[in-house]
């Protein structure tokens, strides 16, 4: 007589894996990647290669010898924390700092709480705070886009638009003026990624070009950025109407700063989001409140970076409040 043997749960199988997922986020970020080398040059070559390999070695190091468990750096995660912490700083950040955010990315952000799949704060943005509140000079000097001509190490900088702005609130100057201006951004700059800023704040098409691709392949769903995006819109455009000299309109925001970069490939992160469609929607107006607050009345110009980390803490609560549907 034959046996009936049951393997372990799951019984049913999507066809997702861990590598092909993470893969699929690479390709995605490959549009931004080349906008970034256009209009940074050599500085995002090398601050984008410095900081995927210090997290590949990291990471090995720390599994292979602390841990002593098999090594598991090909499965795409350490290679975009490596992207994604390159995407948040300057294109002339130097080489050793780089290394210490991978390491504090890597090593406390993610591996200490157990490797992929147990951290509970989204490691990048960890090493990325982490960074900017340790190096705030060297965190906030933004080279100036000037294509294969921008050097690397000393690049002319500037001001990003979100804090020529926050200098101009704080002068009394009227937000209109300072928008209005000859030389200031316009949208189409921002759309294609012609201002100053991090690697990944630039070339909001290119961003959304890759969250299209990732919709389109149910890497992601739609919840997270959307609630976002409609948060800082609502937001940002009762303000706006309030007092149109004193708050930007709701755009300017989601065209600006990290608002693409975080809502699209950092607040989507698998282990630090939310489960649930309600409770993604409940995460991602929580993370476009904070940004608001924090960059209209906090004293950084950005707060995309703190709005994350701050619900990912809220993520085990959400999850408990909105449980998903039970299968079968």
């Amino acid at each position: 007589m034959n046996k009936l043997l049951i393997s372990p749960s799951p019984h049913v199988h999507s066809g997702d894996t861990i590598e092909k997922n993470m893969y699929g986020v690479l390709i995605a970020l490959i549009p931004a990647f080349i906008c970034s080398v256009l209009f940074f040059g050599m500085g995002a070559i090398i601050v984008t290669l410095t900081s995927v390999s210090a997290c590949l070695l990291f990471e090995y190091l720390i599994q292979k010898f602390i841990l002593k468990g098999q090594p598991t750096i090909w499965d795409g995660s350490a290679i975009i924390t490596g992207i994604l912490l390159a995407f948040n700083v300057p294109a002339n950040l130097p080489v050793w700092i780089i290394l210490i955010g991978a390491f504090v990315a890597i090593g406390i952000g993610k591996m200490s709480f157990g490797g992929l799949g147990c951290n509970i704060f989204n490691p990048a943005l960890v090493g990325r705070v982490f960074l900017l509140i340790s190096f705030p000079v060297q965190m906030n000097s933004w080279p100036i886009a000037q294509g294969f001509e921008t050097r690397y190490i000393d690049a002319q900088t500037g001001a990003t638009p979100l804090a020529l702005l926050k200098e101009a609130v704080k002068a009394g100057t009227p937000i209109n003026d300072v928008m209005n201006a000859e030389g200031f951004v316009t949208y189409k700059d921002m759309l294609l990624g012609n201002m100053g800023g991090s690697l990944g704040e630039v070339a909001a098409l290119a961003l959304l070009i890759g969250f299209a691709f990732m919709l389109f392949r149910r890497i992601i769903t739609w919840h997270i950025p959307i609630a976002i995006f409609a948060t800082v819109a609502i937001f940002g455009g009762l303000l706006h109407i309030y007092d149109p000299t004193q708050f930007a309109n709701p755009l300017f925001h989601i065209l600006t700063g990290g608002m693409m970069l975080g809502a699209i490939f950092m607040a989507t992160d698998y282990v630090t989001s939310p489960m649930s469609s309600k409770g993604m929607i409940i995460y991602g107006i929580g993370i476009g409140i904070l940004t608001s607050v924090i960059r209209i009345f906090g004293a950084y110009p950005e707060g995309m970076s703190f709005a994350i980390l701050i619900m990912n803490a809220f993520t085990p609560l959400i999850n408990r409040y909105c449980k998903p549907t039970r299968f079968a």
